[in-house]
């Protein structure tokens, strides 16, 4: 046995192995290993407010207005699309930490970031700078469906069942998870002898712009011939569509988060820290113990 990996004896007289760490077979100087930590710590800030500015941005270019404003938020369309939407990048985290790291957050992991892009939007721009109330601009919240997700996949352990079961309980649990907060929204008011909603009297009070669009009477609907269930059918059309989306945003992230090595030269290890290529095998073939190789029988 080599000296180099021998060090205190245990207890029962048996000599202890020298535990090699990651610093010591990459090389590391002990500056070099300083900045390596700091530059672990920006690249994982770095990449969660990117996840943070994509996952925002995709859902304002997909979803819109639905979940800007309150009395936009109606029972037909903004339970339709916003979970089709919002379902993308939760699926494909889901899909990253479940692969690589077995670590069943992704999704919720994924609705915080969205809900913390989300509110310091409101705050920032349209509170503080345009001067809107929050009872006109309540984002929407996907962190019950995202949770339950998450559980569907401990229980099940496969993708597949996780798009089949969670995805499915991702859209059809959207439009109960935010009904509490909007359920005042959706009080009938007397507003000059026409019957209205609280949410269209506060878009009546604050308009954003000239365009007739923008003046929407939420509770009128196409699908008042099912019993007047509106929110359920679009919930239930919304979760089978889930469905396909998580499964195809599954496998996007795990195909673009396939890891490939890229061999480095003399001059960018230098330039690391890290010793050169040689010295770093010289010194890991030396520290290791004396092995024989036997021949196959």
């Amino acid at each position: 046995m080599n000296d180099i990996s021998v060090a205190k004896p245990n207890r029962d007289g048996r000599p202890r192995m020298k535990k090699e760490t990651v610093i010591d077979v990459a090389g590391l100087t002990p500056d070099a290993a300083k900045w390596s930590r700091i530059f672990d710590f920006l690249v994982v800030g770095a990449v969660v407010t990117l996840f943070m500015g994509a996952m925002h941005l995709h859902v304002m270019l997909t979803v819109g207005d639905w979940d800007m404003f309150t009395d936009w938020k109606d029972r037909q369309y903004w339970v339709l699309l916003y979970p089709i939407s919002a379902i993308m990048f939760p699926a494909a985290l889901q899909a990253v930490f479940w692969t690589y790291f077995r670590l069943p957050i992704g999704a919720t992991v994924g609705g915080v970031l969205l809900l913390l892009a989300v509110w310091i939007t409101r705050i920032v721009q349209w509170h503080v700078w345009a001067g809107f109330p929050f009872s006109m601009m309540l984002p929407s919240v996907i962190l019950p469906g995202a949770i339950l997700m998450d559980v569907v996949l401990i229980v099940c352990g496969n993708g597949l069942f996780a798009a089949i079961f969670g995805g499915w309980l991702f859209g059809f649990t959207f439009w109960p998870a935010n009904y509490e907060a909007l359920a005042l929204a959706y009080m009938p008011v007397n507003f000059h002898g026409t019957m209205a909603s609280v949410s269209d009297m506060v878009g009546y009070t604050f308009l954003r712009s000239n365009m007739p669009e923008y003046l929407r009477i939420i509770e009128r609907g196409t699908l008042r011939t099912f019993g007047g269930q509106v929110a359920w059918i679009s919930g239930a059309f919304s979760a089978f569509i889930c469905i396909i989306m998580h499964f195809l945003w599954w496998n996007l992230g795990v195909a673009m988060s396939t890891v490939k090595f890229v061999p480095n030269g003399k001059r960018m290890l230098a330039l690391m820290g890290m010793k050169a290529p040689s010295a770093t095998k010289a010194a890991t073939a030396s520290a290791l113990p004396n092995t024989t190789l036997l021949p196959l029988a």
